[in-house]
């Protein structure tokens, strides 16, 4: 099924997509061709601020309510000075399909850039990501290593698979574009910190990154980590509630 995105929008998904266990980066179907938009290509609303809030219990209750209120999610983001081009709905009748969805280019709010960049996520995954960079990751790494991030390593967004890559099974919440793999930062003073590498490793790394991985807990519904299995020795991967219950290993 198909919505709508921008006119202009030609932009092809390329290099988006890594799975939990699974290849890295594999290519899920091509983006379909631009139609007449349907969808707000300038906010409609006026945001809450949102992503420039503290995170706090109620956050991710608020990223849940943009859930299907795509025009409240967009006024979010632009609010916030975050570029986001949206996508057509798709869905390939193999429980691949995403909603709302698009890529999110460029935040004019912080200096971190996105490695892969434009990251094809849900609007509400993109709205818990920009909260999520703002409010957990950028202020750990200055704390911690008195460094400012500058760029943002990603191991996976959108991916049509199922959980851990396997043949058979459930769809993976990638499969939905409402989840997405972190690897890592770098920093300003030229230091790179990995998951693989830190979570065991020297103690401002692991303190770091274990911060990272609890304070996501307030953001996202699911959240693992190397803590959970082997799958995850690498990333955390974080997944917006789409439920009621939650995880965070």
């Amino acid at each position: 099924m198909v919505r709508g995105c921008r006119p202009w929008a030609t932009v092809a998904v390329l290099a988006l997509l890594a799975a939990c266990g699974g290849p890295r980066y594999a290519p899920g179907p091509g983006p379909t061709p631009p139609v007449q938009p349907t969808r707000p290509t300038s906010p409609g609303g006026q945001g809450s601020g949102l992503i420039n809030q503290r995170v706090d219990d109620r956050t991710m209750d608020r990223i849940t309510a943009a859930v299907g209120n795509y025009r409240q999610c967009f006024s979010e983001l632009a609010a916030a000075r975050v570029d986001f081009s949206p996508m057509p709905d798709r869905d390939d009748g193999t429980g691949c399909a995403y909603v709302d969805a698009g890529l999110v280019t460029v935040d004019w709010g912080t200096v971190a850039r996105l490695s892969p960049a434009q990251p094809l996520l849900s609007c509400p995954a993109a709205l818990a990501m920009s909260i999520w960079r703002r409010q957990v990751v950028e202020p750990a790494a200055r704390d911690i290593f008195g460094s400012d991030v500058v760029q943002i390593d990603l191991m996976g967004a959108y991916s049509c698979r199922n959980v851990n890559g396997a043949a058979t099974g459930r769809r993976s919440a990638h499969a939905r574009a409402n989840a997405l793999d972190f690897g890592g930062v770098r920093l300003r003073n030229g230091r790179r910190i990995t998951v693989q590498a830190g979570w065991s490793g020297a103690e401002d790394e692991a303190r770091f990154l274990r911060r990272v991985r609890d304070e996501s807990c307030r953001i996202y519904g699911t959240v693992l980590s190397p803590d959970y299995n082997a799958a995850h020795r690498d990333h955390l991967h974080l997944e917006i509630r789409e439920a009621t219950w939650t995880m965070c290993r």
